[in-house]
């Protein structure tokens, strides 16, 4: 294999001595993206891990669930996880559009007429009724409720960084920092699912490892132990994809779980808030411009198949190392860009 990388290397230099374009080639970065790259890394790690067990993965250990056993790897890291006091169910009260038949004309007239909020409200003849059942309910709303009801008033620039500025009203332990790797794109098994944890000032990640295709129910045992009717979904396009792939490994099973979450999917918020500074809104561009964070030796999710199947063969660890910590570290980022995003809207 090393020599099919140095016979690609001869090839591609042999190429550029001769391209106008080669200043401003990186031929590192298109190593990266060669499938003789991932291959030798492939070798390499099978290689350094020939003699260690999934057991000896810092944290690792073996748990039993109701549907059987499967590995559990915890890592704790101090984390500075703060959302500033924005008062944000004051700021509902003053957003006269969450109500029924009031759009933006209309609250403008209404504001110039001087009802300033929806309490105002209650004295007009018209919007009385759906003001005083709005501040009745209020207080009693669920965070899923509140999210949706945001969604549905998605007028402007502001009511979109309502969506953002809410999450400063569940309890930080609720959020639920979730990633899955796959064998594919659709009807095959999860191989992993991390989820992180925000407790006192720690992150803490929880990953469940398909140590043979026969325990995925198992690992996705391991993750709803996280959950509860408060937990918050934290995640990276997990609304097209995550969530909806594990719904469909539940019905593929015939297991029965209330999986309808409050969910926070970060990618819309990037692209909103960040789709003019970056080259694009990937979760790794992201932390590169975002964060300064560059990875090393990460394996993008076309290879993590063959790497996982790899694994089973040869019954090494080695090719699902940076996998796990390629997982580990995206539900960590999660958290960090939950409070950049939050701090970028609320003191813009």
């Amino acid at each position: 294999m090393m020599q099919d990388l140095e016979h690609e290397n001869y090839i591609l230099n042999s190429i550029l001595k001769s391209s106008p374009s080669s200043e401003n080639f990186s031929f590192e970065e298109y190593r990266k993206v060669s499938p003789a790259y991932y291959e030798n890394l492939k070798e390499q790690l099978l290689l350094k891990y020939q003699d260690m067990k999934l057991t000896d993965i810092k944290g690792s250990k073996v748990i039993s669930t109701p549907y059987g056993d499967t590995l559990e790897i915890v890592q704790k890291e101090k984390i500075d996880f703060k959302l500033a006091e924005n008062n944000f169910k004051n700021q509902m009260n003053h957003n006269l559009k969450l109500l029924p038949k009031i759009g933006i004309k209309t609250e403008e007239n209404l504001k110039k007429q001087g009802f300033d909020t929806i309490e105002s409200l209650l004295h007009h003849d018209s919007h009385k009724d759906n003001a005083k059942s709005f501040l009745e309910n209020m207080d009693d709303m669920s965070f899923m409720e509140i999210i949706d009801l945001l969604n549905q008033n998605r007028y402007g620039k502001s009511c979109r960084d309502n969506l953002i500025k809410c999450v400063s009203i569940p309890d930080y332990e609720n959020f639920k920092f979730m990633d899955i790797e796959t064998l594919g794109l659709s009807n095959v098994p999860i191989i992993l699912i991390g989820v992180a944890e925000i407790k006192g000032n720690n992150i803490i990640s929880s990953q469940y490892f398909l140590r043979d295709l026969d325990e995925e129910i198992a690992v996705l045992k391991g993750y709803f132990s996280h959950l509860d009717e408060d937990s918050v979904h934290v995640t990276f396009n997990g609304k097209t994809f995550d969530v909806p792939y594990i719904k469909n490994r539940l019905n593929y099973h015939r297991i029965d779980v209330d999986f309808d979450l409050a969910h926070l999917d970060l990618m819309y918020f990037a692209k909103y808030i960040w789709r003019d500074e970056l080259p694009n809104c990937q979760l790794q561009t992201i932390e590169k411009y975002k964060f300064g964070l560059e990875r090393v030796d990460d394996v993008p999710g076309q290879y993590i198949p063959g790497y996982y199947n790899t694994y089973l063969s040869e019954r090494n660890i080695g090719p699902m190392i940076p996998i796990i910590e390629h997982n580990r570290q995206d539900i960590v980022s999660l958290a960090d860009f939950l409070m950049k995003m939050y701090e970028e809207v609320n003191y813009e």
